[in-house]
C-alpha cells in the first residue's frame, strides 16, 4: 500500500512540477529557501521544479574541508553551501547537468589541490576581481543557468558556538563549549544552544529584501543546529522572517543527525527551533509520514509554531538513485509535497 502511495504522489510530482513558465511577474510564487548543505540542496532541487521565482540563503559558518581551508588561508566566506546550492539549481538538460558536474568536482592529488572543488575556487575568484558576494554568485548562476539565485545570510565570515550538555562522557550533566560548525556537527552530548560569533552578523540585504518580498519561505531541512537555526541567529534575517507577509513551511529531516541531533524526535526539532526563536511563526511544518512515530506530539508542538502539520511522502525509496546509503529526500515527491502546499494553504495567488 505504502509503495502504491508514494508512486501515485511521484506521479502526481511529475504532472505537477512541469517546467515553470516564464511569463509575466507575478504568473508564479516567489519562493525563497533558507538552510545549508545537502538539506537545502534537496529542497532547491525540488522548488525549482515548481517555480522559476526562486531564492537560496545560505548559511556561512562552515569551516571544514576545502571550505574551511580557504577561508583560513583567505579569510573569505566558506563557499561551499554556496557552491552546493547553485549545482542544485542547475536545470536537467545537458547544459545544467555538466555544469553541476564541472563545479562539484574535486581533485584529488598529492598537492594542495587535494579536495578542493573546483566550484569553490570559482567562487572564490570572482570575489577577489569583482570585490562584491552578491554580484559573484550572480554572475556564476548565470554562468551554469541556474533556475534561481543564491545568496549568503551574512557578509561576514561566521563561527558557530553551542552549548552541550554531556559533551565529556565523563561528566554527563556538565554544560560545556563546542566552537566550530564541524566540531558541533560531530558533537557527543546533547546540543541545547547555539550562537554566533562574532554576535549580532548584518545580514546581507538582497536577502533580507528577498525574504519580504516572498510569497513563500521554506526553512530547512538540513543540519538543525549548524545549518538551519543559523538563520534565526542573525538579527535582521530574524525581523525579515518574522515581518514577511509570506506564508512559511517549516520542513522537517527525515531522520535524526548523528552527533548534534542524534536521538531528536521530529517535535523535538521543533521545540528547539521554538526557544532560539519564540517569536517566529509558521503556517505549515512539513514531515516524511514514516519519519513521524508519534503524530499528535508533533501536532502538538508544530502548534506552538501556529502551524498546520503536512505529512507526505517525501523520502527517496532505498536502492533509488536519490536514495543513497542514508535517508535522502526524493526530489519529485518534495515538489510534489510543496506544490500541494502552495495550493491548498496559500492565498489564491496570480499564479494559479
Amino acid at each position: 500500500m505504502r509503495q502504491r502511495r508514494t508512486a501515485q504522489a511521484r506521479q502526481l510530482g511529475r504532472d505537477a512540477v512541469r517546467p515553470p513558465r516564464r511569463g509575466r511577474r507575478g504568473t508564479q510564487p516567489k519562493v525563497v529557501a533558507l538552510g545549508g548543505g545537502m538539506g537545502l540542496s534537496a529542497s532547491l532541487t525540488a522548488l525549482r521544479r515548481i517555480t522559476g521565482d526562486l531564492t537560496a540563503v545560505v548559511t556561512v559558518a562552515d569551516d571544514g574541508g576545502s571550505s574551511g581551508r580557504l577561508r583560513d588561508e583567505l579569510g573569505v566566506l566558506p563557499p561551499g553551501d554556496l557552491r552546493k546550492a547553485l549545482a542544485a539549481l542547475c536545470g536537467d538538460d545537458e547544459w545544467g547537468r555538466t555544469w553541476s558536474e564541472v563545479v562539484q568536482h574535486r581533485f584529488k592529488s598529492e598537492g594542495a589541490l587535494h579536495d578542493h572543488a573546483v566550484g569553490n575556487l570559482l567562487i572564490v575568484a570572482l570575489w577577489e576581481q569583482l570585490g562584491d558576494h552578491v554580484r559573484a554568485l550572480d554572475l556564476v548562476g548565470k554562468l551554469l543557468g541556474a533556475h534561481g539565485r543564491v545568496l549568503p545570510m551574512s557578509a561576514v565570515p561566521l563561527e558557530l558556538e553551542a552549548l552541550v550538555r554531556g559533551h565529556d562522557p565523563t561528566l554527563p550533566d556538565e554544560l560545556s563549549r563546542v566552537r566550530g560548525q564541524v566540531a558541533v556537527a560531530l558533537t557527543p552530548g546533547e546540543v541545547r544552544q547555539v550562537v554566533l560569533v562574532p554576535h549580532d552578523p548584518p545580514a546581507v540585504p538582497e536577502a533580507v529584501e528577498a525574504v519580504l518580498d516572498a510569497d513563500w519561505v521554506v526553512l530547512g531541512p538540513g543540519s538543525w543546529f549548524s545549518s538551519v537555526i543559523p538563520h534565526l541567529l542573525v538579527p535582521d534575517l530574524l525581523e525579515a522572517l518574522t515581518t514577511t507577509r509570506a506564508r512559511r513551511v517549516l520542513s522537517l529531516n527525515l531522520a535524526p543527525q548523528p552527533g548534534e541531533t542524534d536521538g531528536f524526535s521530529p517535535q523535538r526539532h521543533v521545540e528547539v527551533l521554538v526557544q532560539h526563536a519564540p517569536k517566529l511563526a509558521f503556517d505549515v511544518v512539513l514531515a516524511d509520514r514514516a519519519a513521524v512515530p508519534d503524530q499528535e506530539s508533533l501536532r502538538q508542538a508544530a502548534e506552538r509554531l501556529g502551524a498546520e502539520v503536512e505529512l507526505a511522502p517525501v523520502a527517496a525509496p532505498e536502492g533509488s538513485p536519490s536514495g543513497g546509503g542514508s535517508p535522502r529526500h526524493d526530489p519529485e515527491l518534495l515538489a510534489a509535497a510543496y506544490d500541494r502546499i502552495f495550493r491548498m494553504h496559500g492565498r489564491i495567488g496570480p499564479w494559479r
